[in-house]
């Protein structure tokens, strides 16, 4: 699809704003060093004010960087109006053309670039295709759901054949069941292209589901930088643990270390750990505990009381309280398995493996 898979670097890049109010600079991005591959997926992933929108729109061309440069597939184009950097933008708001039908939304940046009427007609037909809007070229914009009027958007941004395709919280807008549909298709069509993606969103789930890698972004900073699955099971902080799902923080100290094994004394409990080598015996740590990786048993690690016991469908929803910390925990699939009632005297089990120590 594309004509040619381009990757991004950004080397030191930083922007400052000024406060309004206080009159004050501030850096909204600070010495950012981001490198994305040819063809991969990237999602920017942070809470409102982090600086994510800051770098898909510095990418854009949208806003310039007051500090660092910006390769696309090797050149730098800090100095490049947005119409000249081989990039299409899907945004929130789809900004498509009320008083056009969906073939001529789609082909407006070819005609821009004076393509023949013939070319125009295959490629428009072509995409339309790949978004599963075929046979709907006369239909109007103001006639399409909100999900039709996503896909009218990617294909216009695709059917130029941008090296890198910036996605701005594109899915923000709709209804819960079609951003779920819809992040299943946008993937689908980015693999398919073979287009390097880069998505700005704050759902966590959304990055999950559709990301090669997660740049997770607090405070104009790129906290960590890593697959999915790393960025859930090791978290480099508690703000990266905390802001993927839900995490129990269990804070105690390392009794003794050898090696990267230690245990760990918590309310009173002595717990085994693995991945202690950047820390010696008598620093205070923290372990992250998914409530998914823990259960409520008859036997385990950590004695515990039961504050709360709730049946969820497709899991039973527990609150203890292990000494003066409170413990999440959700039991799947808890059709055959003992449900222990608000008051219950019990334990927490959990393998040594879901420990993650921070």
């Amino acid at each position: 699809m594309a004509k040619e898979k381009k990757g991004l670097r950004l080397e030191h890049v930083s922007k400052i704003y000024q406060d309004p109010k206080t009159g004050k600079d501030f850096y909204a991005v600070h010495d950012a060093n981001l490198e994305i591959a040819p063809g991969e997926f990237v999602t920017l992933l942070g809470p409102s004010g982090c600086g994510k929108t800051t770098i898909l729109r510095m990418i854009a061309g949208f806003e310039s960087p007051n500090e660092g440069q910006i390769y696309l597939g090797g050149e730098p184009i800090n100095e490049l109006t947005p119409n000249k950097r081989d990039t299409a933008m899907v945004f929130q708001s789809y900004a498509l053309l009320p008083h056009y039908n969906i073939f001529d939304n789609v082909a407006y940046g070819l005609k821009l670039r004076k393509m023949p009427k013939d070319e125009i007609q295959r490629k428009v037909t072509n995409i339309l295709k790949m978004v599963g809007l075929e046979g709907m070229e006369d239909r109007m914009t103001n006639q399409l759901s909100g999900g039709q009027q996503q896909r009218v958007a990617l294909a216009r941004a695709l059917v130029i054949e941008p090296g890198v395709l910036l996605f701005d919280e594109p899915l923000s807008n709709l209804d819960a069941k079609l951003r779920v549909d819809m992040r299943t298709e946008i993937r689908r069509i980015q693999q398919e292209a073979g287009i390097t993606a880069v998505y700005v969103t704050h759902d966590q789930s959304e990055a999950m589901a559709i990301s090669d890698r997660i740049i997770v972004m607090k405070k104009g900073l790129v906290d960590q930088v890593a697959d999915p699955h790393t960025i859930y099971y090791q978290p480099v902080d508690e703000f990266v643990a905390d802001f993927i799902g839900e995490a129990n923080f269990l804070r105690g100290k390392l009794d003794a270390r050898e090696g990267d094994e230690g245990t760990v004394s918590f309310e009173g409990h002595k717990i085994p750990v693995s991945g202690v080598s950047k820390h010696s015996a008598g620093d205070d740590v923290s372990l992250v505990l998914r409530p998914e990786s823990a259960r409520v048993a008859d036997e385990g690690v950590l004695r515990c009381k039961v504050t709360l016991s709730r049946f969820m469908g497709h899991y039973q929803n527990y609150q203890v309280m292990v000494g003066d910390t409170l413990i999440k925990i959700q039991d799947f699939n808890p059709k055959n398995h003992k449900i222990y009632e608000v008051g219950d005297e019990a334990w927490v089990a959990f393998n040594r493996d879901d420990l993650h120590v921070l």
